[in-house]
């Protein structure tokens, strides 16, 4: 047997990371105390414990909850790689000739068809024993087809999850930002204010009615004016409409970036800053492991667009 040499060992226990994977995703150490089943100050005690094995002080404490400082967020994002290889391990070693595990997959907003079959190409090849299928017929509900077992897993954004019966996930998030002409009036604009918005005419397609609500409560709060929206069924038309000057797109950060630094259009945030949108991922309890797992995986091959100015 090779000599492989001694073992690494590390200060902090899965424990730990656990207990810090929860507080991230929480927030508050009275949250993450549900979550983990424990008592809150056993959370404190926990989260003081894991900082003092490697000190670094792993969260910020505010008025609003916990903030992961750069130690923190480097040692959350090892942490969901290890834990996920950490159970893989686990599971080929349990079960070395298992069947390979078959997930039906639908987007609820349509965005993400546009980079997701590149990233299953790649998520293919680094978990061989997970086979992907698209239910794009399913887009329009996710959650509905969810419930009745039409399919396995689903990528949300807003949709409503039920409290019992699903799992669900946050995962990573995008920016939705404004598009327009490089010759458009309000391209000269260092950010673009409501008042913008009000009387622009804003492009997008066939958005469902919960992203709308979403749109309009991250954008405007309590108000709801009437803006004027021009629905286009193709990615395409919107952005050669907004090419036009004929208004202004508002789209995914990772739709409107190959079409940006070309001259012709231009990126806008809100004065108000950056409108990020979460994604969540949702899935029925039999298939938690390989679902665990393809969000892991997923997170790392979510495109980026061009820096908005």
């Amino acid at each position: 047997m090779d000599d492989i040499g001694p073992p690494p060992n590390p200060r902090l226990d899965i424990r730990d990371l656990r207990v810090v994977l929860a507080l991230a995703s929480a927030g508050t150490t009275a949250q993450a105390a549900t979550v983990l089943h424990l008592t809150q100050p056993a959370v404190s005690r926990a989260l003081l414990s894991a900082e003092d094995k490697l000190g670094a002080r792993l969260f910020d404490r505010t008025p609003r909850g916990l903030v992961l400082t750069t130690a923190g967020e480097q040692l959350v994002a090892g942490a969901k790689r290890l834990l996920v290889e950490w159970g893989d391990l686990e599971h080929r070693v349990r079960t070395p000739v298992a069947p390979p595990v078959r997930l039906r997959l639908v987007c609820e907003c349509y965005t993400a068809y546009h980079w997701l079959p590149s990233a299953l190409v790649k998520l293919r090849q680094s978990l061989p024993g997970l086979q992907l299928a698209l239910a794009v017929e399913h887009t329009q509900s996710p959650v509905s087809a969810l419930v009745a077992g039409d399919i396995d897993v689903a990528l949300i954004t807003s949709a409503t999850v039920p409290r019992t019966g699903l799992e669900v996930r946050q995962v990573f998030s995008d920016e939705v930002i404004f598009v327009m002409s490089a010759s458009h009036p309000l391209a000269s604009r260092k950010a673009l204010t409501r008042d913008d918005l009000r009387e622009s005419t804003l492009l997008t397609g066939q958005t469902p009615p919960a992203e709308v609500h979403w749109f309009m409560t991250r954008a405007f709060g309590r108000e709801r004016p009437r803006l004027r929206f021009e629905r286009l069924p193709l990615t395409e038309a919107i952005l050669d409409v907004a090419r036009a000057g004929m208004g202004v797109a508002v789209l995914s950060e990772w739709i409107a970036g190959p079409h940006l630094g070309k001259g012709d259009l231009v990126a806008k945030r809100l004065t108000s800053g950056p409108l990020r949108r979460p994604w969540r991922i949702a899935w029925r309890p039999e298939v938690g492991d390989a679902a665990l797992r393809l969000a892991a995986a997923l997170e790392p091959t979510v495109p980026r667009a061009l820096a908005v100015g």
